[in-house]
């Protein structure tokens, strides 16, 4: 089975090193992932600037390649130009801190099996509720039970699965939990700052989560040390909406007037 690992903490991340180390003696692994870091990139894609695409050795081996874009670009260009064939499985990390709620949105590494997903292909995104001292072995075990379970069951046209792990002893992992994306976000602010010549600049942090309310949620499940499946899907439509706004008189048009031609 042709595997496709690619990341967004780019091609040097430990944690991709992990799932390539993991998955190779099993699987027909192929790396391709962002010459840098490119997280909270989301879904973008490079129109403006050529991808240049580099090979990465390591230990006298080749590993794979380094594109100077994003996620989503690595996926895409994986698919249609570096790999011989097309990949079985698309897998995105092991990510570095976790995936939940409203996050998922911002998430380079959810948007690569997102692509994956748009492209046809069976895609995991993984990641590892750590942000200090990650032990990635565990999350890299266990995606060769995600590969397997999509092998033998599939996924509907469209879905990938977001996947979380908590970061304990597997003695301390509750089970596993197939939840909903939550609606957690954080609470941020922006550092300012002055440099040397008296220029204001700001670093965003101040990441506190703020908790989801509903217990079958992924951060919900992820905080009682349950390793969480969500499966999402790209059609962003809110369905609940769709009814109600065409039951309702919608913004009128015709009266408008005919715009004035540009200068």
């Amino acid at each position: 089975m042709r595997v496709l690992l690619t990341n967004d903490d780019g091609i040097h991340a430990p944690g991709l090193l992990a799932l390539y180390q993991g998955l190779r003696e099993e699987f027909d692994v192929h790396v391709v992932a962002p010459e840098v870091e490119m997280s909270a990139v989301g879904h973008a894609i490079t129109l403006s600037s050529p991808l240049r695409v580099r090979p990465v050795w390591r230990s006298g081996s080749f590993f794979g390649h380094a594109v100077s874009g994003t996620p989503a670009d690595c996926v895409k260009i994986a698919v249609q130009e570096l790999l011989p064939e097309p990949p079985d499985v698309v897998l995105s990390g092991i990510n570095l801190g976790a995936n939940v709620g409203v996050n998922v949105l911002y998430s380079g590494t959810v948007s690569a099996a997102t692509e994956g997903a748009f492209l046809g292909i069976r895609s995991d995104a993984i990641s590892l509720d750590a942000l200090r001292d990650p032990d990635y072995r565990f999350p890299a075990m266990f995606a060769r039970e995600l590969i397997r379970y999509l092998a033998e069951n599939g996924l509907r046209a469209g879905t990938a699965l977001n996947v979380n792990v908590p970061s304990v002893p597997p003695s301390q992992i509750a089970g596993v939990s197939v939840t909903r994306q939550g609606v957690s976000r954080f609470k941020e602010r922006f550092d300012r700052r002055i440099d040397p010549r008296g220029n204001a600049y700001y670093w965003l942090t101040g990441e506190i989560p703020v908790e989801p309310e509903n217990p079958d949620t992924d951060g919900a499940a992820l905080k009682e040390n349950r390793i969480t499946i969500t499966p999402i899907h790209y059609d962003l439509t809110s369905v609940e909406d769709v009814e109600r706004l065409r039951a309702r008189k919608l913004p009128e048009f015709r009266h408008l007037q005919e715009p004035a031609p540009p200068p």
